[in-house]
């Protein structure tokens, strides 16, 4: 049995369709809000549950040189008027244990990064918080290795946990979504999400910095919806090759409605169909 989890007004994993998206990371206030908004009136012409997910930080990165993001404080900042003036839900990675109180000021949802899903201490106090938790799978591990994942969560005092997928290491600079990996992971007793952009990253494939795949992101997407996701996780901007960070993996701004009403489309197909 599936423990949904509330997130604003709607529950993921409940039957809804839930979209995570918006940049991978916080570039500037302006842009941060142009694309919130753009991505809000989107989700509102569909009628799809939205959290808009932007990093304050991207501690993992392939150079020391590559942008990070704002930092912690005027990170939250921004984030906190994309709820304030936009009127979105927000999702971001915590990657300390220090940045887990103030997060949680701001935060719907507090993400635990891929590589950092193991780390007890961070996942322990995120989930003294009481809110939502969305655990990334490590690229290393085995759908059922996050059984213990989620326990350290759970001890930590919340039910309230969610799962992405964002694909397995295949090789070298390669990463690949075995789609038999949803329905294991949900088998947990969590919702799953599928992060379709992440999925089809080239960790560090371009040398400095990684490269990757876009235009699979679509195929990605309409795969893991009819398995029975209960929402994806997608980075997008409004110019890719002009983006700070994963340019590579991001969907184009323009591309978002398209594909969204394609993605509805087919959700509500196979619910009426009684597929699960």
């Amino acid at each position: 049995m599936i423990n949904a989890v509330q997130v604003a007004d709607y529950r993921i994993g409940a039957g809804e369709l839930v979209m995570i998206a918006g940049p991978c990371v916080i570039e500037s206030a302006g842009a941060t809000l142009e694309i919130a908004r753009a991505l809000r009136d989107m989700a509102q012409e569909l009628s799809l549950p939205l959290i808009f997910k932007a990093s304050y930080d991207k501690a993992n990165r392939t150079s020391l040189s590559s942008f990070r993001g704002p930092g912690l404080r005027k990170g939250l900042e921004i984030l906190a008027r994309v709820k304030e003036e936009v009127g979105l839900p927000v999702i971001s990675d915590v990657h300390q244990v220090i940045e887990v109180m103030p997060a949680a000021e701001v935060l719907d949802v507090l993400q635990i990064p891929a590589f950092l899903c193991r780390q007890t201490d961070l996942l322990v106090t995120a989930a003294k918080t009481g809110k939502p938790v969305n655990i990334k799978k490590g690229q290393f591990l085995a759908p059922w290795d996050l059984a213990p994942v989620v326990e350290k969560a759970r001890a930590g005092g919340t039910n309230k946990i969610i799962l992405t997928e964002r694909g397995a290491m295949f090789g070298y600079n390669n990463l690949v979504v075995d789609f038999r990996s949803l329905p294991l992971m949900r088998s947990l007793g969590c919702p799953v999400i599928l992060d379709v952009t992440h999925s089809v990253q080239l960790p560090g494939g371009q040398g400095s910095c990684s490269g990757g795949q876009r235009q699979f992101i679509p195929h990605l997407a309409r795969a893991g919806v009819a398995v029975g996701v209960d929402g994806l996780f997608m980075e997008v901007h409004p110019d890719p090759d002009a983006a700070k960070c994963d340019g590579p993996n991001s969907l184009p701004l323009k591309e978002v409605l398209p594909l969204w009403r394609e993605l509805r489309a087919l959700h509500e197909f196979i619910r009426q169909q009684g597929i699960s």
